[in-house]
C-alpha cells in the first residue's frame, strides 16, 4: 500500500439509526447515523413500513388521484370515434 493516500481506519465506529438501534463496526468516518438499519429495515423484520423522506409517496398518490380524475374528462381518438358513432346513429335513428 501506499503511504498517505488511504483514509484512517477506525475500528470501533459508532452506527446510529433513527430508529435509536446503535452499533459498532469498521470504518473510516468515527460515526455514522443511518435512516434504517437490520432491526427496523422490512425486509429484516417483515413489516410493511414507508420509508419516505421526501414526501414522494404523498406525491405519488396525489399524482394517481389527478389521473384518475382526469381520465373521466379525457378525450382521445377512440372516445371522440365512439362519440361520432353515436351521434350517427342517433341521426339514423332520426330519418
Amino acid at each position: 500500500m501506499k503511504k498517505d493516500i488511504h483514509p484512517k481506519y477506525y475500528n470501533d465506529a459508532k452506527v446510529s439509526c433513527a430508529c435509536g438501534n446503535t452499533f459498532t463496526t469498521g470504518s473510516t468516518m468515527p460515526e455514522i447515523k443511518t435512516e434504517l438499519c437490520s432491526a427496523c429495515h422490512p425486509f429484516y423484520t417483515g413489516k410493511q413500513k414507508l420509508v419516505d423522506t421526501a414526501r414522494r409517496v404523498e406525491k405519488f398518490q396525489a399524482k394517481m388521484e389527478a389521473q384518475k380524475s382526469t381520465a373521466k374528462t379525457r378525450t382521445g381518438k377512440k372516445i371522440k370515434r365512439a362519440a361520432r358513432a353515436t351521434k350517427k346513429a342517433a341521426k339514423k335513428d332520426e330519418k
